[in-house]
């Protein structure tokens, strides 16, 4: 029958009696367990006690193990072993820190540099949680989070501004091949219209009717509309700043606005926060950031 884990000797009697067995000597055991030997000599009399059994023969020179001394030496320095390397492959894995962040900014900030964050920190392992739903930082166990919000925050958030939203007015440059631009508000009426779940069409156009257009639930999947040629989208200029410069998408009026709210880097405020959190929001804060 297994014994019992409560009627275990204490891990320092153990410890004690495994460098004793290896050293076979109280005082040399004593110096790399850094305690004195007496010390040594009191928990190996315990562990003695406890077990009912002589492990070591006391010696004018030191020590000698008994039969079963030796026998339980071994399995005993086994298990160190097995604890030692269940460390060190505990010690070997990437730190995980989670982020929380809305589909579009997984989609268009986050997912295509995140070769270049493994690059600049390859020692954390990053749990990406796309959601449009507020990150609840102790029940939801998120690190940090992008979200689209306000100040001011609670005195137990810190927050650190990535950027405004400008939105631009873009399309594939397929849609308006041939067209002259930028395109006049008449112009631009008259293409088919991508709403997503904002819809500040009719603010930025000044419009009061209800404009029609093809609608999405999230601004990523609006773009990916506009990315084939759907329509033109109406997004924030930092989703769409590496679509502009590659040439898949244009901007096809020189009209923007900028509203509010903004976009905000958070996390929870901490007297003793993790070193891999602190790398993961100082990335985010320069790589994401367009302030």
């Amino acid at each position: 029958m297994t014994q019992s884990r409560r009627q275990l000797p204490p891990l320092n009697a153990l410890r004690a009696f495994e460098v004793s067995g290896r050293r076979l000597n109280f005082r040399t055991a004593a110096e790399e367990l850094g305690i004195t030997q007496g010390a040594v000599a009191q928990q190996v009399r315990g562990l003695e006690g406890q077990l009912g059994l002589m492990l070591f023969q006391r010696l004018p020179r030191g020590l000698a193990l008994t039969a079963q001394g030796a026998a339980y030496l071994a399995d005993v320095t086994r298990a160190f072993d097995t604890l030692g390397e269940a460390t060190g492959r505990l010690l070997a894995r990437p730190e995980t820190v989670t982020i929380s962040v809305t589909p579009t900014v997984a989609a268009k900030l986050l997912i295509p540099r995140l070769a270049e964050l493994y690059t600049a920190l390859p020692d954390i392992d990053l749990r990406t949680v796309a959601t449009e739903a507020l990150a609840d930082f102790d029940r939801d166990q998120v690190d940090i989070a992008v979200r689209l919000t306000r100040q001011p925050f609670p005195a137990t958030l810190q927050a650190e501004l990535l950027f405004r939203q400008e939105l631009v007015a873009v399309a594939s440059p397929h849609l308006v091949k041939g067209l002259t631009l930028p395109l006049a508000n008449e112009a631009l009426r008259s293409l088919p219209l991508l709403h997503d779940s904002q819809d500040h069409w009719r603010v930025f156009l000044g419009s009061r009717e209800k404009l029609s257009g093809a609608a999405f639930n999230h601004t990523t999947l609006a773009l990916d509309a506009a990315l084939a040629g759907q329509g033109v989208v109406l997004a924030c200029r930092a989703f769409v700043a590496a679509d502009l410069e590659a040439g898949r998408l244009v901007q096809v009026t020189d009209a923007t606005a900028t509203i509010g709210p903004n976009y905000f880097l958070v996390r929870k405020r901490s007297s003793s926060p993790r070193k891999a959190v602190d790398a993961v929001w100082d990335w985010c804060a320069t790589r994401l950031s367009l302030t």
